[in-house]
């Protein structure tokens, strides 16, 4: 094999790495697939965290406020920013934490997880006792 094979072959092989390192790290932006939703995951300390950063509703109204939110005391915060996964902890495809809150319809659990499913996908699921619902998300970024 000549050294220019050799050193195509290499070039290619650093081409890919940032891509697959992406697709097993899920900080980035989702897209939650109801009500044009979008969030924000990034790291918080050695956890993960999510927040709101787009909707179809807050296009239209970007100071909508959490009036879906099952205790009154909240339902002033701002939609916009709103953190709805906090401290989720492991990888490198699997992270467990909570809570986890769904603003589009006031739920929220006590306990989450986080699935990467290595075709763009993040499986996001929220536990409350022995109930579960889990969503899928579409990676944005």
């Amino acid at each position: 094999m000549s050294r220019r094979a050799i050193a195509m072959g290499l070039a290619a092989a650093a081409a890919l790495a940032p891509a697959s390192a992406m697709a097993a790290d899920p900080v980035g932006l989702w897209a939650t697939g109801s009500e044009g939703g979008r969030v924000e995951i990034y790291r918080c300390g050695a956890a993960l965290c999510g927040k709101v950063v787009d909707a179809k509703r807050l296009r239209a109204n970007p100071d909508l406020r959490d009036v879906r939110n099952g205790d009154p005391k909240l339902r002033q915060r701002r939609l916009m920013g709103l953190v709805v996964l906090q401290n989720f902890k492991g990888g490198p495809s699997e992270w467990k934490g909570g809570p986890v809150y769904d603003p589009e319809t006031g739920d929220g659990a006590s306990r989450g997880e986080l699935r990467l499913l290595g075709n763009g996908k993040l499986e996001v699921k929220g536990c409350l006792a022995f109930f579960c619902r889990t969503k899928t998300w579409t990676r944005l970024n």
